[in-house]
């Protein structure tokens, strides 16, 4: 019989240290046209493993990525959205705690209307790494698309973005009566939908019905369309035309450039398309 002394010591148990959280990029897609990314947002695409990408991000900056990373759409449009923001976020911590790199993809910049601070906040929260890619944001690649400088100093020394979706309450909460000072820019993001309300209300709250105003869908892309008028037909001319989302509404005194400089602006295509 052998006694306990004689026996090989029973061997400790191995303990596993816990996977460190993997690096999300919030990155930016631009406006578009997949030449418009930055240098870092296209090496980002490049080195990818795992994309998050919103319904703005078109399938040309998809392919730039390596064929074999993971693609998983995430998408929000008006009234469809194929993903809850807070189940986004919850993907996000998730995937990183797994070890995964996530690149998550927003068309034009995620800081401006793109929810991308939200997403920073879940991902700070929850103790992930992460680091923010910035693109050129809808308002940039559409002006200089179409030929409407934001900024002017005969005409504008003022540039405001904002969105006009509607809010829970049915409302398009905005401060109108900052919106409606002379000598500045409007730009409003997510507004197609509310239009006859934002024309009435700054018309209401003292911008003249004359004010120029443009409508510019799909902006840097080669479909790209760009109808101007004025506050008090816009709706009508949104109508006429069957302008679709993604479109921009620029307001202000800017867009009567648009007819001198679109004469002599040439619209270069990227490379990348057919």
């Amino acid at each position: 019989m052998r006694n306990f002394d004689d026996c090989a010591p029973i061997p400790q148990q191995t303990s596993y240290k816990a996977i460190p959280p993997a690096l999300v990029t919030l990155m930016g897609a631009g406006p578009g046209d997949p030449e418009l990314l930055t240098v870092k947002a296209l090496r980002a695409l490049q080195s990818a493993e795992l994309l998050l990408h919103d319904h703005l991000v078109s399938d040309a900056i998809l392919e730039l990525a390596p064929a074999q990373a993971e693609r998983i759409y995430v998408g929000k449009e008006s009234s469809r959205h194929t993903m809850p923001q807070e189940e986004i976020g919850a993907l996000m911590v998730r995937l990183a705690r797994q070890g995964r790199r996530v690149l998550r993809i927003k068309g034009g910049d995620g800081y401006i209307f793109g929810r991308g601070g939200e997403e920073a906040q879940v991902l700070a929260a929850a103790g992930i790494p992460f680091t923010v890619i910035p693109g050129i944001t809808a308002a940039q690649g559409a002006a200089a698309a179409c030929g409407i400088p934001l900024t002017h100093r005969d005409h504008a020394r003022t540039l405001v973005l904002t969105t006009g979706h509607l809010q829970e309450n049915r409302q398009v909460d905005l401060d109108w009566q900052a919106l409606a000072r002379p000598q500045q820019t409007v730009v409003i993001y997510m507004g197609l939908g509310t239009l006859p309300i934002i024309c009435e209300q700054l018309i209401a709250h003292g911008l003249p019905a004359s004010t120029p105003a443009a409508l510019i869908e799909r902006a840097t892309l080669p479909e790209q369309r760009c109808i101007t008028g004025t506050l008090r037909d816009l709706p009508a001319v949104a109508r006429s035309a069957e302008l679709k989302p993604p479109t921009l509404i620029v307001i202000g005194e800017v867009v009567n450039l648009h007819a001198a400089l679109a004469t002599a602006q040439v619209f270069v295509p990227s490379s990348t398309d057919p």
